[in-house]
């Protein structure tokens, strides 16, 4: 299935210049939302992991579904002032700010090893942080995966300089 069909690309969106990659379009349709689910699964499946990870929001509803179908622990990285208990937080640059992502002390034990999942790759700032993140609670990233990657913008290179495999289901070059 080509998934491209199914995202929808918004120029000058949120700000000009940018090409903005919608996937409400394709969760919207179950059929590309269920072929984006089975592909994480076939893709994930020679993987040895503990937990799925997911980056608030749209990593959630591919990683909830995954961590479902695979039966595999949830965690949840959220914006922070989103988690209600003790949280471990990250700093970071976006390309248009910054941000700070947090995750729950008690959601991940030393040296697990997690599939840490979100919706887009574009520079890598947030996954970035999501990975020191995690190595600052003990856990081990063992793959990234992503439905989106932007290469032209470094993000998924970064990720292979770092040694950490990661994949995507769509990749979209230039504009």
């Amino acid at each position: 299935m080509n998934l491209k069909r199914y995202i929808r690309s918004i120029k000058n969106f949120p700000k000009k210049g940018i090409v903005f990659r919608d996937i409400t379009t394709l969760i919207e349709n179950p059929k590309s939302f269920e072929y984006s689910i089975n592909k994480m699964v076939e893709i994930t499946s020679k993987r040895r992991f503990d937990k799925i990870v997911a980056i608030e929001a749209r990593g959630f509803l591919f990683a909830s579904i995954l961590a479902n179908k695979k039966n595999k622990p949830l965690v949840l990285i959220r914006k922070k002032g989103k988690l209600p208990y003790k949280t471990v937080s990250k700093s970071f640059k976006l390309e248009y700010g910054s941000d700070t992502i947090e995750i729950h002390k008690s959601s991940i034990k030393k040296n697990e090893k997690v599939l840490l999942i979100d919706d887009l790759i574009a520079t890598g700032g947030t996954v970035n942080a999501a990975i020191d993140l995690l190595h600052k609670v003990g856990a081990k990233v063992v793959l990234c995966g992503f439905v989106i990657d932007l290469p032209d913008l470094g993000g998924s290179k970064n990720l292979d300089l770092k040694k950490i495999d990661n994949f995507s289901l769509v990749s979209y070059h230039g504009l």
